[in-house]
């Protein structure tokens, strides 16, 4: 369009003469001034702005609601690492608790486990030897 700073007298480097794209430059009344002017068989590039404006307002609309649903998972990523830690330090905790049970009762409660798995185990072995039949 305006590239060539050689042609004419155009203001920074853009020249008098007629672009194909259907624009003219010519320089105004005062020095530092510039007229543009659109052909009207070009009419339609007010269809193509129009347009345009309408996809970038839709763009913009797109762009916020991104915008909200990064700050609302964001938000509830937080909310999630913070139930973590709380679950986090509650095993810990219980943790601490057990193991000083587990010290204090002596290991008779281990016992008792492995007799409840045995009991449990033989109930399994009984059930499935009687549904044979």
């Amino acid at each position: 369009m305006a590239s060539s700073s050689n042609r004419g007298g155009g203001f920074y480097g853009a020249a008098p003469y007629r672009s194909s794209e259907g624009l003219s430059t010519r320089q105004g009344a005062g020095s530092d001034e510039i007229q543009l002017r659109i052909d009207p068989m070009h009419a339609d590039l007010d269809d193509e702005i129009s347009g345009l404006r309408k996809q970038v307002r839709q763009l913009k609309n797109v762009a916020s609601e991104i915008e909200s649903e990064a700050k609302f998972q964001n938000e509830f990523i937080n909310q999630l690492q913070m139930t973590l830690i709380k679950a986090q330090a509650g095993v810990k905790n219980n943790m601490r608790k057990l193991n000083k049970s587990i010290i204090q009762s002596g290991s008779s409660h281990v016992l008792h486990v492995v007799l409840f798995a045995l009991f449990c185990l033989f109930l399994v072995y009984m059930w499935s030897k009687f549904s044979r039949r």
